[in-house]
């Protein structure tokens, strides 16, 4: 194992920029929001850093995924479905609804935030990526995602 230390005389100022968006949903499902990420990050006015993206509720989650073919998020929703299904018999906490603890387990078992690099003021996601609001809950709601960039 190599360990490399570097120490660099450079003047970088690093700058945060930050703002929230409101999406909303249509219930169950996948909604990609990667040019509504990538349009905050043009705002900004930063070039090169990381971008944070970070869903403020427990019952959505968020998800990097194939943006180019939508069977395989109905594939992955169908699998989660199975996986976690909505009236599960042994589930107590059920006030919102037969559909409200399984979209905390599948929040649990899936990401509220995702960071991304970013170069040239462009994302630097993959050639089929593209971030997903996924919405776990039946009923359509207004979801809250906060989005950071950390750059210069």
């Amino acid at each position: 194992m190599y360990s490399l230390l570097f120490h660099l005389n450079l003047s970088i100022t690093l700058a945060l920029y930050q703002e929230t968006l409101s999406i909303p949903t249509r219930g169950k499902g996948t909604l990609e929001i990667t040019s509504e990420v990538q349009e905050a990050l043009s705002r900004s006015g930063l070039h090169a850093g990381t971008a944070t993206v970070f869903v403020q509720h427990t019952s959505c989650s968020l998800v990097l995924m194939e943006n180019a073919d939508p069977s395989a998020r109905r594939d992955l929703e169908m699998f989660m479905d199975e996986l976690v299904p909505d009236h599960h018999p042994k589930f107590t906490h059920t006030y919102e609804g037969p559909d409200d603890m399984p979209s905390h387990i599948k929040m649990a078992l899936t990401r509220s935030s995702e960071v991304i690099p970013f170069s040239a003021g462009r994302l630097l996601l993959g050639t089929w990526q593209g971030i997903f609001l996924w919405e776990h809950r039946v009923a359509p709601h207004h979801r809250l995602i906060v989005l950071t960039f950390n750059g210069e």
